[in-house]
């Protein structure tokens, strides 16, 4: 059985090592073939140095060295890209996720599952980043449909077509199985051991709060609209349109029916014009996301 763990690491040099050891280990005892594929995202500490000798060591671990920081969701794909197992498992680097969940995540795959996701049911967070997270995983559950406690738990399993179907940029790494669901992947959870934190610091920012929001935004369309933009783009433009008409009859019943002028309820003229020009504009644009998903079906064909 082939297996590729993909692990992120920033500034890690104090878990990397043993990580990488204890990942080995479970290798080993359940007679794995695979690799392990450290993509350090532009560390500044000996991060760089300790994955250098431990790709020089053994030939199953790889290490991929960004020159900058570019962000974790960067990080999982080019681990992605470089994958070649038949089952990818991903962890933080920082020792908090455990490599004894990997027999029991990659049992769920067969069952027939094409993610696993880890929930960490008992974190050993500070508060200020369990009750954002719990927030934002309520938020994704009622958008999306997708029935779990923790979407960006670090520690999962994958069929290797997931990741090699799914593309990672910006925060995206969050919303993985919201991404794998607009592909047709199904996704279940597994509660899993989280760890307290023995070395380094948290990378959590409370700048990422904001972030998270957009995120949502984007993928809020992503999950219900990217097969039918017109329902989402003609929604509003319709609901636009219909309220600018509705202005422009206000003001002219005001005009013929009370014999006011044009000048008087200028300001409300204008705001109907504007209404029903915003709603022709969405409406194209929806056409426009309609013919563009049109041309991609026909291309996939």
């Amino acid at each position: 059985m082939d297996i590729s763990v993909v692990v992120p690491a920033y500034n890690e040099e104090g878990t990397v090592k043993e990580l990488a050891k204890k990942v080995l280990d479970i290798f080993s005892g359940h007679h794995y073939t695979g690799e392990i594929i450290f993509v350090n995202d532009g560390s500044t500490d000996a991060t760089t140095q300790f994955c250098n000798e431990l790709s020089g060591e053994h030939d199953n671990i790889t290490h991929i060295h960004f020159h900058r920081n570019k962000g974790k969701a960067a990080g999982l794909q080019a681990g992605f890209d470089a994958a070649k197992g038949d089952y990818v498992i991903t962890m933080d680097a920082d020792l908090q996720d455990d490599p004894k969940e990997i027999p029991a995540l990659i049992a769920k795959l067969e069952e027939g599952w094409d993610i696993v996701s880890g929930w960490k049911k008992k974190r050993h967070d500070p508060i200020t980043k369990r009750w954002p997270s719990k927030l934002f995983n309520w938020a994704a559950r009622v958008m999306s449909g997708i029935k779990i406690h923790d979407f960006n738990c670090g520690l999962k399993a994958y069929r290797n077509e997931v990741v090699k179907n799914i593309k990672l940029y910006g925060e995206m790494h969050r919303w993985i199985p919201v991404l794998a669901k607009v592909e047709g992947f199904k996704t279940t959870e597994m509660v899993v051991t989280h760890h307290p934190r023995t070395s380094g610091v948290s990378k959590y920012g409370f700048s990422r709060t904001f972030k998270g929001f957009f995120d949502f935004m984007t993928i809020f369309f992503l999950s219900r609209f990217t097969m039918r933009p017109m329902h989402f783009f003609g929604f509003f433009g319709l609901l636009s349109a219909t309220a600018g008409f509705v202005v422009e009859v206000i003001v002219l019943i005001y005009k013929f029916a009370f014999g006011e002028s044009f000048q008087s309820h200028m300001a409300m003229l204008i705001l109907g014009v504007l209404l029903i020009v915003l709603g022709v504009q969405l409406f194209s644009i929806g056409l426009i996301g309609e013919m563009l998903v049109y041309q991609s079906k026909k291309k996939k064909n």
